[in-house]
């Protein structure tokens, strides 16, 4: 049998690369709204982050995010991806405590 072809991505903060499915995707649709991006398939253009609170903070606090997506992150997207940010930060805590 044939090995399966696995797309890698890169993290646009920290610059790791991995498999697409490790990775977060952030889009900018076509109506300017920047939102996380579960299914990988919204259409619009899509940067990726590592689960890593410290390249979500990164991404949120410096413009890096916005420059690979070539777009304005508003104040109400900017929440959103905080909140998202908040998730990853608290489930990476709750590891390092079982472990």
């Amino acid at each position: 049998m044939r090995n399966r072809h696995v797309p890698q991505r890169t993290c646009v903060i920290c610059g790791m690369k991995t498999s697409k499915r490790e990775l977060v995707r952030v889009v900018m649709t076509p109506e300017r709204e920047c939102a996380v991006d579960d299914t990988g398939k919204r259409s619009g253009r899509g940067a990726y982050l590592c689960q890593q609170p410290a390249c979500w903070d990164a991404a949120l606090r410096g413009g890096r995010l916005a420059a690979a997506l070539r777009g304005r992150i508003g104040q109400d997207d900017h929440e959103r991806l905080a909140e998202f940010a908040e998730g990853i930060r608290a489930a990476a805590g709750a590891a390092g405590t079982t472990g």
